[in-house]
């Protein structure tokens, strides 16, 4: 099939966090801005809790730790109660992709009339008063890029997506020290998610050409560096190319953002409480094969950024990514994550429904092809 035409003149907005500090030891330049504020709220997990220190905060600062990786509405509800007792001035967010948006969804709503439910979907916020560092310690998700905030009802398992400009931090801090102590399965499994956002945009039907740049870069740097980074966790010049990749992964979730690989991750996630990472690295080779003749130019660079060959056709990109995610040790069959046959169909209906991803994806995906791919990830 023809590749589709990439237009120049479709306006986009690219917004990105007003300073960006990158390199071994940024976390370190982060102190001169923090000590401009009275009241700091830290948003953490006890993994990263001992960067706390490493920031120098001089002021009052209060630390929020007890947050479960897959956030839901009562979770956020929770460090919102704290925030409001404690009314600070500048948040931070110190960890991984959930800690960055929980701190967004922090310094907007902490001190405002509104609650997550009622600013769920696009530019409903009022704004902002309080102002907002992010400080990633992974290197998947981007969040410390982007305007989106992902939240889990409790009641249907569904992530609610608050996007907001007012979300953009201050500043973010790529420090790859800071990941220095991720294990290898971690990193191997956010790294690939990294991947997928910039695949997923640059395969997207709103792929534009700015951001394909963002992409074909995030897609090179994953290629060079994350075997690095899972073989060697203090390989520091590979951790930094892996907060580098996820960045630009984080810029390409604003204008253009993902397709139907991360809706079908969404269900794992929720489900299977699989780590976000991890459910997108076993999906990840299925939808690259599945969407590979709908847009093959764009398949042959990423087969080619990542040194996988130049096989195009659905057999062998699938044999190929789905080998390089399972070369850096990622378990890619969902039979041994404890999904069963019988539950499938409910959760290829539940993907299908996430139209805000699917309706980007470049070959519609029915129900019955969702099902195909959850049915081939088993193993």
């Amino acid at each position: 099939m023809a590749e589709p035409m990439l237009s120049m003149a479709r306006p986009i907005t690219l917004a990105q966090p007003r300073r960006l500090e990158i390199g071994a030891g940024a976390l370190s330049r982060l102190q001169d801005f923090v000590n401009g504020f009275s009241r700091v709220f830290v948003v953490a997990m006890a993994p990263t809790a001992p960067f706390v220190d490493r920031i120098g905060i001089k002021s009052s600062v209060h630390v929020h730790l007890d947050l479960p990786p897959e956030p839901d509405l009562p979770a956020v509800e929770a460090v919102l109660a704290e925030a409001r007792q404690f009314r600070p001035d500048l948040v931070i967010g110190l960890g991984g992709g959930s800690v960055m948006d929980v701190a967004k969804l922090v310094a907007v709503l902490w001190d405002a009339e509104q609650s997550v439910p009622e600013v769920v979907g696009a530019g409903k916020i009022n704004g902002r008063r309080t102002a907002l560092v992010q400080v990633p310690t992974t290197s998947g998700t981007g969040s410390e890029a982007g305007t989106r905030a992902l939240v889990t009802d409790p009641e249907t398992l569904a992530k609610l997506a608050v996007e907001s400009e007012h979300m953009l931090a201050d500043i973010a801090i790529l420090d790859p020290e800071l990941t220095h102590s991720v294990p290898s399965a971690v990193t191997a499994a956010t790294g690939v998610d990294a991947l997928a956002h910039c695949v997923e945009a640059f395969t997207n039907i709103k792929a534009h050409p700015l951001i394909d740049g963002y992409a074909r870069l995030g897609i090179e740097l994953v290629g060079r560096y994350l075997p690095r980074a899972v073989a060697d966790g203090t390989d520091t010049e590979a951790r930094a190319g892996m907060m580098l990749a996820s960045y630009y992964g984080g810029v390409c979730l604003g204008p253009v953002n993902t397709a139907s690989g991360h809706a079908l991750a969404y269900p794992l996630g929720t489900r299977l409480k699989l780590p976000h990472g991890l459910a997108n690295a076993i999906i990840f080779p299925h939808v690259l094969a599945f969407n590979a003749s709908f847009c093959t130019e764009k398949t042959g660079e990423i087969l080619s950024l990542l040194n996988l060959g130049a096989d195009t056709s659905a057999a062998g990109v699938l044999q190929s990514a789905h080998g390089f995610c399972k070369q850096l040790g990622v378990e890619m069959d969902l039979s041994r994550h404890g999904a069963l046959p019988d539950a499938l169909p409910a959760w290829a209906s539940e993907a299908h429904a996430i139209r805000r991803l699917m309706d980007n994806n470049p070959r519609p995906m029915s129900v019955e092809d969702v099902l195909g791919i959850y049915r081939a990830a088993m193993g």
